[in-house]
């Protein structure tokens, strides 16, 4: 095996290779600054890979716009080498320099993608509305089937999880509080606390997020798979509106579900927080169920079940769009789905701050 070898002929301006070019063969090659190369000769070459064709045309064209050499005297399999290394190294060198958004481009990108996903969601609400009023008049076309279905999935699936979520929150703002009304003495207030944290906010917040994680979710990946496998088009192409069919039962089986698991959720968050008076505070169940029906105003409760209906439509609304919005492949159903959860989480808390505010104003 010869050793990798070059020199340039400068009355022809060719670049005369011989030996084996590999890797290791960058050293062989002559300095050529300044030098243009209009041949280059591998009659001598006894072995060429990918790397040594790269090294002998990288120095006969310095720059991607240099003029390709003529190559002269090489073996056939060697100038197939020589060819299909710089057809690729031209499209390499073709591909465009990735664009680097200014700050203001950036700002302009991201405003007119949420316009576009507003008024796609107002379309969406849109044409929903006219679906639901055209069910109304035809009541026979109602899906109960898969009402029936969703219902089940939604609300009997979620039982446990919220059961047990807001029994350990439950059991989190005893001890919190606790904490504190022990320094003060003020151990029975524990239970107003309870009672007005868990069932105003934290059950109607913990619930809404949990099912826009669980549920939310899942509406999107299955929607999205049905999509990417054709088989909404098939519905569509029965003559059935995929609103009908398949948003709407799911839209009612949220709208129902939700306040339900709220109320259970409220069960569970006060027997936690019973549980940790009685351990802690020494306050019995009877004295705990006595203090919570002289403090507990039916308005409090109401306040946290009237929540829910409003999360239910906005975490189905999200969930639905971002289903039917997914395109023909399955890395779209994934970031569809991940979108579903963020927009449902922002809507839930922006949602509930709205609702704080406004119950403070009105004296609720």
């Amino acid at each position: 095996m010869t050793d990798a070898r070059a020199s340039f002929d400068e009355t022809q301006g060719a670049l005369i290779a011989s030996g084996v070019w590999h890797a290791e063969a960058a050293s062989a090659l002559p300095d050529l600054a300044g030098k243009t190369v209009r041949i280059l000769d591998g009659a001598g070459i006894t072995r060429l890979d990918t790397n040594g064709a790269w090294l002998l045309l990288s120095a006969a064209r310095p720059q991607p716009g240099d003029p390709m050499p003529e190559l002269r005297t090489f073996q056939p399999q060697h100038l197939a080498m020589l060819q299909l290394v710089a057809q690729h190294g031209t499209t390499t060198a073709a591909q465009a320099e990735p664009h680097r958004e200014g700050v203001l481009e950036l700002i302009g990108r991201s405003t007119l993608e949420i316009w576009a996903h507003v008024t796609g969601l107002f379309d969406f609400i849109g044409r929903l509305f006219l679906e639901l009023a055209a069910l109304l008049r035809r009541p026979e076309n109602w899906r109960w089937r898969e009402f029936g279905t969703q219902l089940g999935a939604i609300f009997a699936g979620a039982i446990p999880i919220v059961t047990g979520m807001l029994f350990l929150l439950g059991v989190v703002f005893a001890y919190l509080l606790g904490d504190q009304a022990l320094q003060f003495g003020a151990n029975i207030f524990v239970v107003d606390g309870i009672l007005l944290a868990v069932l105003r906010e934290v059950s109607p917040v913990i619930v809404a997020v949990l099912v826009a994680g669980r549920t939310g979710a899942a509406i999107t990946a299955q929607l999205g798979t049905m999509k990417v496998s054709e088989e909404i088009d098939a519905i569509t192409t029965l003559g059935l509106s995929p609103l009908a069919v398949l948003v709407i039962p799911r839209l009612m089986a949220l709208l129902i579900a939700m306040p339900l698991l709220v109320f259970i959720g409220d069960i569970a968050g006060v027997i936690g927080g019973m549980l940790v008076a009685q351990e802690q505070l020494d306050i019995s169940y009877y004295i705990f169920k006595d203090r919570m029906i002289d403090v507990l105003d039916l308005k409090t409760l109401l306040v946290g079940l009237c929540k829910a209906p409003v999360f239910a439509v906005f975490i189905a609304l999200i969930a639905c769009r971002m289903g039917l919005s997914v395109t023909r492949d399955a890395r779209s159903v994934g970031a569809n789905t991940t979108s579903t959860v963020v927009q449902s989480l922002v809507a839930i808390i922006v949602l509930n701050a709205i609702f704080a505010v406004t119950f403070v104003k009105l004296g609720i």
